[in-house]
């Protein structure tokens, strides 16, 4: 049994706005339970076998589905060839990964966000930032080979969920009159507290702060670092927490 999938999951897709209510009335029983426990399905496909193929999702992954001619039974998981080869993963891009990557991409281009990096950098990441959050802070630091290198742009989105002078410090760097010099002074003096958080808050920025907060909840996450990149094959991937020394190089690219 497929268990329901958790909240984040279920956001970060349903965003997509793009589940075929229309067709989902004259689907098959067994799509119909899927549906019931969690699975949320994006379209149909050919498959061979006198099967049909339909595209989900749950916990994040794409997920597979083939129905038999009759209507009665589904299989789910990959379906391979005589020669190895996949032949649900070309699909499943297709109706899942790619819309939802190019949704939610521009969802964060959108958002408030302070630029570490060259406008020109070949490589653009996205990544919720806590001013007081230390974890955060280990990304910056760690990031910082790829950022003067000129091959990677990271964009913090400014959100402030750790603390009592989070807001005040967030609304400080977005209010700064350049914004990623106020950034790098606040990495390099993070351990003393950086940045000095603003007393009074102009509205402006209150509602770019909440904006950028209900985004990340809309999208399921609630820690930070919470970092949106995109892989080899150019479909959205994310890490929470600060990524590891492996990590580093599949979030940031080639050093």
């Amino acid at each position: 049994m497929i268990k329901k999938p958790s909240i984040q999951s279920a956001v970060l897709y349903g965003l997509l706005g793009i589940a075929l209510g229309a067709q989902a009335k004259n689907w098959p029983a067994p799509i119909k339970a899927l549906e019931a426990q969690g699975v949320e399905v994006m379209g149909t496909f050919e498959a061979p076998g006198g099967l049909t193929g339909y595209a989900g999702m749950v916990r994040q992954q794409p997920l597979a589905i083939y129905v038999t001619s009759d209507g009665k039974q589904a299989i789910i998981g990959s379906m391979i060839d005589a020669k190895g080869v996949d032949l649900s993963q070309e699909p499943l891009s297709r109706l899942v990964s790619k819309p939802m990557t190019e949704k939610i991409w521009k969802q964060l281009e959108g958002s408030t966000w302070i630029a570490d990096g060259v406008k020109n950098a070949p490589r653009i990441i996205y990544t919720f930032t806590d001013p007081n959050c230390p974890y955060c802070n280990k990304f910056w630091n760690d990031a910082r080979p790829w950022v003067k290198a000129g091959k990677v742009q990271v964009r913090h989105i400014m959100v402030a969920v750790l603390g009592p002078t989070s807001p005040g410090k967030a609304a400080a760097l977005l209010s700064a009159p350049d914004p990623q010099a106020a950034l790098t002074q606040h990495g390099q003096q993070h351990g003393s507290g950086g940045v000095k958080p603003l007393a009074q808050i102009p509205p402006k920025v209150q509602a770019q702060i909440d904006a950028n907060q209900e985004l990340m909840q809309q999208l399921g996450f609630s820690g930070t670092p919470t970092t949106l990149y995109k892989d080899t094959d150019g479909n959205l991937q994310n890490i929470q927490g600060a990524p590891s020394a492996d990590m580093l190089s599949r979030v940031l690219g080639p050093r």
